[in-house]
C-alpha cells in the first residue's frame, strides 16, 4: 500500500469527528440557549395556565405587607388581610378561608388558616372566638400593607407556604373551588409543610 494514498483520508475522519463534536454540543447546550432566549425575548411562552388567583412570585412575605407575627407555623396557610378593619368582605374571606381548611380533608393538617386585621368590631371577635377556634389572629400595619405594592386595597385572602412566602392572592369574588383546587394543586407538588 502507498503511504501517499493514505494521507486524503485523514482530513474528511478527522472533519467527521468535528461534525460529530458540534453536534452534540448543540443537542446539548441548543436547548438550554433556546429556552434563555424564550425568556429574555419572551416568545412561544404558554398563555395557558393552571391557577385561579393572582400569583405572587417574587419572594415576599408577610412581614412585607405589614403583617405582624409569624405568618408560617411550618405549614402551607390561608391568610385573610382586611387593611380597612374586618367588615362584611373579610368575614366572608374568613368563612371562605375555614371551609376550604376543612374541604381539604385528610390534608388539612398541612394547613392552617389566620386573619390579620387592624380592627375587629367586638361583635364579630366574639363570634371569631366561639366559632373559629383554631383561627389565628395577627395583626396588620396598614401602613406597611399600603405601601406595598402586591397588596391592593380591600380584603384578600393569600396562600402562604411553609416558609412564609405569600405565593397566591386572592380577592372577595373568587369561588372557594378554585382556591380549593390550587391549594390541593400546591400541597401535591409540595415536599415542605
Amino acid at each position: 500500500m502507498n503511504p501517499a494514498l493514505a494521507m486524503p483520508d485523514a482530513p474528511p475522519a478527522r472533519r467527521r469527528g468535528r461534525l460529530q463534536l458540534l453536534l452534540i454540543l448543540m443537542v446539548v447546550i441548543g436547548p438550554m440557549v433556546l429556552a434563555s432566549a424564550m425568556y429574555k425575548f419572551q416568545f412561544w411562552v404558554p398563555e395557558g395556565r393552571s391557577f385561579h388567583g393572582t400569583l405572587v412570585g417574587n419572594g415576599l412575605t408577610g412581614a412585607d405587607i405589614g403583617v405582624r407575627g409569624a405568618v408560617s407555623g411550618g405549614g402551607w396557610q390561608l391568610l385573610v388581610t382586611a387593611p380597612a378593619g374586618c367588615q362584611a368582605d373579610c368575614q366572608q374571606l374568613v368563612y371562605l378561608a375555614r371551609q376550604i381548611h376543612i374541604g381539604l380533608g385528610r390534608e388539612a393538617s398541612r394547613a392552617s388558616h389566620s386573619l390579620a386585621t387592624t380592627v375587629v368590631p367586638a361583635d364579630y371577635a366574639e363570634t371569631l372566638r366561639q366559632e373559629y377556634p383554631q383561627l389565628r389572629r395577627l395583626g396588620l400595619d396598614a401602613a406597611a400593607y399600603h405601601k406595598a405594592a402586591a397588596a391592593p386595597e380591600g380584603a384578600q385572602l393569600w396562600i402562604v407556604d411553609p416558609h412564609g412566602n405569600l405565593v397566591l392572592r386572592y380577592d372577595g369574588a373568587t369561588r372557594g373551588k378554585q382556591i380549593l383546587n390550587d391549594l390541593r394543586h400546591l400541597l401535591k407538588l409540595s415536599n415542605i409543610g
